[in-house]
């Protein structure tokens, strides 16, 4: 019963996700690159952790805070007990009830440099979250184009299935005629089949992809759709040096770590106020009494605490603060080298994806002139069966390269951009 009732909880779960889903994609819709980095951003996990990382350092700067304000506490309690010097043979009771207020007047800035700590470290999360979207979306981008590409690559298979069977009836029928011998029909069926098993690969490879960009979009489940046919050239305009100076200012993995560097000089500072004094002011109303009504009392003070010794605690917080602040020195400089590094590889991929379209494009033109020949010489009587498949295959060749370098192209522009920061 128990294992029943548990499959049917996960059923209603698995159809509330899926109907989620369905609401955020609908069926045969067709997706843009925007739409789908829109629903990515929306639904994408790790964007909602690194979210969650975000409230919980804004609830620390709360915490911080907290001792700038009043501390009250109200404590009731009840005891029996029986006093050792015996005079009677009676229990005593005891009820107290108190009321205390505490405050801090000055801690030599402990509270403010804790705060502006937190801040701080509020700050940075920010920007490992503005980085983790910026790595997300790089990826839908990535995932789209793949997509993309296989599905124009689909295209092309069947295209040339098309062809080898118009091929194919063509041997068939000079064989019938007379004019060409079996040899033309049995190679015109084996590039047929061959084709047809490329289709087969073309066909998984576009269903594989669907399910990369799917999860990219944090969409696991998401219902069937299709994507804008959008891979197209845009020359992007910029010189190395612009792309470094962006990425420098602009990478949020770099200002997430720079901020951390700042967080870490003010620790030093507060660990360094562990060696003064603290002040401040105590209140209290008591009632107290063995039976009700109770006998009531208050009291008012101000307490300084003065750190005398503490066995080499707060000299040992500052050489920790200090040590921190070096490897996160470091971090910066190992940061800046990964940021140069990444945008060289970025600029010079699209670089040399730019220069592929180009010749790539008059690749296909010339195998598509070739393959017009071929096929006329064939069907003239002139040619031979090899002449058309390997003008066949150069030329499907010659498009799956033209589109290689399209999908680089674009891949490589927005792994520039993810480099410098910027979208």
């Amino acid at each position: 019963m128990r294992k029943a009732i548990f499959t049917i909880a996960l059923l209603l779960l698995v159809f509330a996700y899926s109907a989620g889903a369905e609401e955020i994609i609908k069926t045969s819709e067709v997706l843009t690159l925007k739409r789908c980095v829109e629903i990515a951003l929306q639904k994408h996990p790790d964007i909602v952790a690194a979210t969650g990382e975000v409230e919980v350092n804004q609830s620390r700067i709360g915490q911080a805070k907290a001792n700038y304000y009043p501390q009250v506490d109200l404590s009731s309690g009840y005891k029996k007990y029986s006093p050792i010097s015996k005079t009677s043979n009676r229990s005593l009771d005891e009820y107290k009830s108190s009321a205390t207020l505490k405050q801090n007047f000055f801690d030599f800035g402990k509270t403010s440099t804790e705060v502006e700590i937190q801040t701080l470290n509020r700050e940075s999360t920010t920007s490992d979250l503005r980085n983790i979207k910026e790595r997300v979306v790089f990826n839908v981008k990535q995932a789209y184009y793949g997509f993309l590409q296989a599905k124009q690559n689909r295209e092309v298979a069947l295209e040339t299935v098309k062809q080898f069977e118009q091929h194919l009836q063509q041997a068939k029928g000079f064989y019938e005629a007379g004019t060409k011998p079996k040899f033309d029909v049995t190679k015109a069926e084996v590039d047929l089949s061959n084709a047809r098993l490329n289709r087969i690969k073309a066909e998984n490879a576009l269903r594989i992809t669907k399910v990369i960009l799917d999860n990219a979009m944090g969409m696991p489940n998401a219902p069937e759709y299709t994507i804008e046919d959008a891979l197209l050239y845009q020359k992007y305009n910029i010189t190395l040096k612009d792309a470094i100076d962006k990425a420098y200012e602009n990478r949020p993995d770099l200002m997430s770590v720079i901020t951390k560097k700042n967080a870490a000089e003010s620790s030093i500072e507060l660990a360094k106020k562990g060696y003064y004094p603290t002040l401040s002011g105590n209140a209290s109303y008591d009632w107290a009494g063995e039976k009700l009504p109770l006998q009531d009392g208050w009291n008012v003070g101000v307490t300084i605490t003065l750190p005398i010794f503490s066995g080499y605690l707060t000299e040992h917080q500052v050489k920790e603060a200090r040590a921190k602040l070096n490897v996160l020195k470091a971090q910066e400089e190992s940061f800046r080298q990964g940021v140069l590094l990444e945008v060289q590889q970025a600029y010079l991929n699209l670089r040399e994806a730019e220069e592929r379209i180009s010749t790539a494009q008059l690749t296909v033109k010339q195998a598509q002139e070739n393959l017009e020949l071929a096929n006329g010489r064939y069907a003239a009587g002139l040619g031979n069966p090899l002449e058309v498949t390997d003008a066949q295959i150069a030329y499907s060749n010659a498009k799956t390269s033209y589109i290689q370098a399209l999908s680089d192209y674009n891949v490589a522009m927005a792994g520039l951009e993810k480099a410098m920061g910027v979208r």
